[in-house]
């Protein structure tokens, strides 16, 4: 039924999200940040693997960036473990992220990833009473997590008591936050720490 000169390769299909958006030329410009967004090693159709990415600690840097978006949706007690539900909504958002741009919406996703990630935080130093802030760098892998959850939460906040859809405020979050602007909620957290941080050296 297949004619003998077709090749397997013709046969497999080039692997896209959601059988649409294309990994090629998606690329990962931060080079802290490469080993732990993982784009072109795992690509996926949808982000929804089923996987174990938490057995090890650092197994979930293996983890599709945008299964790890997906995940992060589902947070708040009542959409706990709805990932249906947040497989949904990233697939609207990364439709509305390409209406809004004409970008690929894969590469919106990762620059927005890169950009929100505090670069250096503050942590509590002292012993007896005495307590104070002291300025630490932040390792690649808790940049990308707290990149991903100040995202989410940020559309989170924007989407709840309001008539715009998590998949509208998460698109926009997610474009603004890769232009680096300030009406991004990931973009102002992270300002706000990296401030405290610098203040604290």
């Amino acid at each position: 039924f297949f004619s003998t000169k077709t090749s397997m390769a013709e046969l497999a299909t080039e692997v896209k999200l959601f059988g649409k958006w294309t990994y090629e030329n998606v690329e990962v410009n931060d080079n802290a940040l490469r080993d732990y967004i993982t784009v072109h090693s795992k690509r996926v159709f949808l982000p929804h693997s089923a996987g174990r990415w938490n057995v090890k600690r650092f197994r979930k840097a293996q983890c599709p960036v945008v299964e790890r978006l997906t995940n992060s949706l589902m947070m708040h007690g009542r959409n706990n473990g709805k990932k249906l539900m947040a497989v949904r909504i990233v697939q609207h958002t990364l439709e509305i992220i390409h209406l809004l741009t004409g970008a690929n919406p894969l590469q919106v996703l990762i620059d927005a990833v890169i950009k929100s990630g505090p670069r250096e935080d503050s942590t509590r130093v002292g012993s007896g009473g005495t307590a104070r802030r002291q300025a630490v760098d932040v390792s690649p892998i808790r940049r990308v997590n707290q990149a991903i959850y100040f995202l989410t939460q940020g559309a989170r906040k924007a989407a709840f008591r309001n008539i715009k859809t998590i998949a509208e405020c998460l698109a926009l979050e997610l474009i603004n936050a890769s232009k680096e602007s300030p009406n991004s909620y990931a973009i102002k957290n992270k300002d706000q720490i990296e401030r405290v941080a610098k203040s604290n050296r």
